[in-house]
């Protein structure tokens, strides 16, 4: 009763100091505003007074939130703030919800009306509080009367952001003890120094055991997820060890028919061994025959093996004397073709050089020709002037004789004269021609000489052709042997690689077929090829080839068989 009666003081002077507050501020109230904060806090407590709460292993957990959703039953306009109470982010906790659907109704101005609703119904409180609860009281319903003095209040509180699941509620008495017109005497305030002193250091051993209480919580929480992580762990192993026990009762049955199995495998293999040895035993002797018969093969084949190498060497050193005199070859080839080159050149200047001396000599002659003509033609008229001079000597002694031809003598004299110059200047053209004459036989004989040197060049080039002719006579010879010894080389090496071959493979060593991959056994024996050594069945080694290591035809594989095939023919062609 006292409680209650202390409860009910404490709730009409905070909501008397937040009227008062927020009538002299005269603005709408948020959530920091001290006088509200403490509001909330006293009515917190008030509707924890007598509250039923579940009992858990740290302590009782009492919570506001179960008595305020039955609001939403009685009152359906209450609807949306439960629900946003229900929807806020961040609001873990029955209580957190609790104090954001009081910030809502609050805002709402309708706080008074749902505790009236709330306390109405008495039968539905009982489930959540004692019956010397507050809210079960007359004191309940005083409450419910002074929270129709709020309705006055505009509040604008953001929820949203807020811690409200860790707020410590703790009321704050000096808001309401320092109020001067409570203080009258110095003893009532030493009093309430002291009362405050005690209140301070209740609120941090509040905060403190507050502090305890969460750390608990949260160990609690990781206590109960490791307990749930090992009884889910403790099943698995439970359910693993059983299949293991399954899976053990199965290799037992497994391990039992293996065993048997295993037995019968075993008695059947050292019957299929004894019948082997027999075979073993029987085939040895024909081994060991067969053994000898190829020792002495092997010892014909490595003397065979040692001529080939000497011969091979010999083919080597005559292929080295072929390529040195071949290279040799070459550059006389090569000197002798320049020469060629240098000797047509001349040649070419020389037939041009007496194509010009002939057509010269040609235009000389025809000169000459002329030129003898008109000598010819002179004399003539030399002869005919020697006989007019007779004649007129004739005249003028004639003349001498007769005074009266005097006249006639000096004209005479006269003719004689031109005559006589004309004469002259015929004979120097007479000597004139006999040095173009004599120039040009000189041309002539030096048109005959430059023709012997011709002939001469002509006999050389023939000579030289006929050099050339041999040469590559000896050339295509020499090629013909050098692709012959080729052709014996390649043999050789091809002999080489079969003395020197493929590893002979021993009968350890193969346990089924190369090529089929078939396992050998009694009836599927096993067979060498006499090329490259490996071992085969006799289906797949089924064929003979003469080699150039056995003087007869010998087994073959079929790989084998079919590159050597290839190889001749290439060689044939």
């Amino acid at each position: 009763a006292t409680t209650r009666s202390n409860l009910l003081s404490m709730m009409k002077l905070s909501i008397k100091v937040l009227i008062q507050s927020s009538l002299s501020l005269g603005r709408t109230l948020d959530s920091e505003y001290p006088p509200l904060q403490q509001f909330f806090v006293v009515l917190e407590h008030c509707l924890k007074h007598g509250l039923r709460g579940e009992k858990s292993f740290i302590g009782q957990n009492k919570s506001i939130w179960g008595p305020l959703e039955l609001v939403e039953k009685l009152c359906p306009e209450s609807l949306n703030i439960a629900t946003s109470a229900r929807d806020l982010p961040g609001i873990k906790t029955g209580l957190g919800r609790a104090r954001a659907w009081l910030h809502l109704a609050l805002m709402q101005k309708k706080v008074a009306d749902y505790m009236k609703a709330l306390l109405d119904c008495k039968d539905l409180l009982s489930e959540f509080y004692d019956s010397g609860a507050l809210m079960m009281e007359e004191e309940g319903a005083v409450m419910g009367g002074l929270l129709v003095g709020l309705n006055v209040i505009d509040a604008n509180l953001c929820i949203k952001g807020e811690d409200l699941d860790s707020q410590v509620g703790v009321i704050d008495f000096s808001l309401y003890l320092k109020d001067p017109a409570n203080s009258e005497t110095k003893k009532d305030d030493a009093k309430m120094t002291a009362i405050l002193d005690q209140k301070h250091y209740i609120e941090e051993l509040n905060r403190h055991l507050s502090g305890t209480v969460t750390d608990l919580q949260a160990k609690m929480d990781s206590i109960e997820k490791t307990n749930s992580k090992l009884v889910e762990e403790l099943t698995a192993a439970t359910d693993r060890i059983n299949s293991l026990r399954e899976e053990q009762e199965q290799l037992r049955n497994e391990n039992e028919s293996i065993l048997q199995s295993s037995q019968k495998k075993e008695e059947a293999a050292l019957h299929d061994s004894q019948v082997e040895l027999e075979t073993y035993k029987q085939t040895r002797q024909g081994l060991d025959e067969m053994y000898t018969v190829v020792w002495k093969q092997y010892k014909e084949e490595n003397h065979i093996r040692q001529e080939l190498e000497r011969e091979l060497e010999l083919q080597v050193g005559f292929k080295q004397e072929m390529e040195v005199a071949m290279k040799l070859l070459e550059k006389d080839t090569h000197e002798k073709q320049d020469t060629l080159a240098a000797l047509r050149l001349q040649l070419d200047k020389v037939k041009t050089l007496n194509l010009q001396m002939f057509h010269k000599a040609q235009d000389s002659e025809r000169e000459a020709e002329k030129k003898q003509t008109e000598a010819a033609q002179l004399e003539q008229r030399m002869n005919e002037m020697e006989k007019v001079m007779m004649e007129l000597e004739q005249r003028y002694v004639l003349c001498r004789v007769t005074v009266s031809c005097s006249v006639h003598r000096l004209g005479l004299e006269t003719e004689l004269r031109t005559e006589k110059e004309q004469r002259q200047s015929l004979q120097k053209a007479l000597q004139r021609e006999q040095d173009n004459s004599m120039e040009f036989r000189t041309q002539l004989q030096q048109l005959q000489g430059l023709n012997t040197e011709l002939q001469e060049l002509k006999q050389e080039k023939q000579q030289l052709q006929q050099k050339c002719e041999q040469q590559e006579q000896a050339l295509q010879e020499m090629g013909l042997h050098l692709s012959q010894s080729k052709l014996k080389m390649e043999d050789f090496k091809e002999v080489n690689k079969a003395l020197k071959g493929h590893a002979w493979l021993k009968d350890d060593e193969a346990t089924q077929c190369k090529q089929c991959q078939k396992e050998f056994s009694i009836a599927r024996r096993k067979h060498h090829c006499r090329n490259c050594g490996d071992i085969y069945c006799n289906s797949c080694s089924s064929n003979e080839l003469a080699l150039p290591s056995y003087p007869r035809p010998v087994r073959v594989c079929d790989m084998c068989h079919s590159l050597l095939l290839q190889r001749s023919s290439s060689k044939a062609s």
